[in-house]
């Protein structure tokens, strides 16, 4: 673990304390299940770990993005499926409104999404426009009481239990070199709003990934979030704080493997003594140990940078290319570390009774969405020849 201030410390044990007494004992029941329970969202609520990054003066806790990726980091290795929900509703939702919103719209939507009264989902991708999300073809076009958005959006979280969707749409063509892209707050109850098929995933199995049709929405215009063309530009700035998020998630999920691994390693007994005894194992341990605290200290780099909105060092790389650094460094470390785990568990490994299975196919996610790995190498790698 980074050195960590007394109020980082303090809200690490507070989301530990609760991520081992809440959420990781129910976490394989929510898996087989392909549910959390909605308790679980209340008493997260209750404690201020749904409003982590809203300011005080509208219910939230106003941490900054370091503390709150502290935070984030525990609630994730109780479960990663959950976390993915509390991702949503904590960053790339109340980031735009803060940053885009009107007055208003922050006074109304801030502090029910900071209390839990109102749960948030994010919806940009699309069937044919996943890593290219300029090339969305939902339309919203203007009508006398604001808007009306027609389309269908793919692989939402959230997409049937949110109260309130926000539906990235194309608002015209192409503007002058830039693509018109509005963001919009769509009531779910709303008519023409419809959950498609919830999609069978290989991890993340309590999280609510749907397709959602969007029939002729009527969207009022207090609605749109920000100037009409520039909604692709906020959804970008928001996965650049996502990318962050999914990187202390899947460093989340790579600790509790590794937790996993040391506890089974000091108990399994082979040749007369704990496997932990034996060279290959412990080099196994050593490395994925090693790379956790690696992955840790780019996703806390990242974050930092994030908050000064300036380079770090002399080689001036961009924030955008630090985020996709620290999530692709995560991810490939829970994936490297949930396979060694699942390794050094062995054929106990590969069954649902043990915990590490479960955790091997959730790292998997966090390789793909929010930014595959290819995509990450692409923006690195731009950034440092542009």
């Amino acid at each position: 673990m980074t050195l960590l201030t007394a109020d980082q410390q303090a809200i690490r044990d507070l989301a530990r304390e609760f991520a081992d007494g809440e959420i990781a004992p129910r976490a394989s029941d929510w898996d087989r299940n392909g549910a959390f329970d909605r308790d679980v969202l209340d008493k997260l609520a209750e404690l201020g770990f749904l409003g982590m990054l809203v300011p005080e003066r509208y219910g939230g806790l106003e941490l900054d993005l370091p503390t709150y990726l502290v935070a984030f980091e525990e609630l994730a290795r109780g479960d990663a499926a959950l976390a993915l929900t509390l991702h949503i509703q904590n960053g790339p939702v109340p980031y735009v409104l803060m940053t885009h919103g009107t007055d208003e719209q922050k006074s109304r939507w801030l502090p029910e999404l900071a209390s839990g009264a109102t749960i948030a989902g994010f919806a940009l991708s699309e069937a044919g426009a996943g890593s290219d999300p300029a090339s969305m073809t939902t339309t919203a076009r203007r009508t006398d009481g604001g808007w009306t958005i027609a389309g269908a959006k793919k692989w939402v979280t959230n997409g049937g239990r949110a109260d309130v969707m926000l539906v990235f749409a194309r608002t015209g063509g192409v503007d002058s070199g830039r693509h018109s892209i509005g963001a919009f707050l769509v009531d779910t109850s709303a008519p023409g709003y419809r959950v498609g098929k919830r999609e069978r995933t290989m991890g993340l199995r309590a999280s609510e990934t749907v397709e959602v049709e969007l029939d002729d929405v009527q969207v009022a215009a207090d609605r749109l979030v920000g100037d009409p063309a520039r909604g692709l530009g906020y959804a970008l700035e928001a996965l650049d704080l996502g990318r962050l998020g999914i990187g202390a998630q899947a460093v989340g999920i790579a600790s509790a493997a590794l937790e996993h691994a040391i506890g089974y390693a000091r108990e399994r007994r082979q040749f007369g003594r704990p496997i932990a005894a034996f060279g290959a194992i412990r080099s196994k341990l050593a490395v994925m140990a090693t790379r956790i605290a690696a992955a840790r200290a780019l996703v806390m780099d990242g974050a930092r940078a994030w908050e000064t909105r300036e380079a770090l060092d002399a080689d001036a790389v961009p924030v955008t290319a630090r985020s996709a650094m620290a999530k692709l460094m995560a991810s490939e470390t829970a994936g490297l570390v949930t396979e060694e785990a699942v390794r050094i568990f062995g054929g106990y490994g590969f069954m649902r009774e043990y915990p590490v299975e479960k955790l091997m196919r959730d790292a998997k996610a966090t390789e793909i969405y929010e930014g595959t790995s290819e995509i990450l190498r692409l923006v690195i790698g731009r950034s440092l020849t542009a």
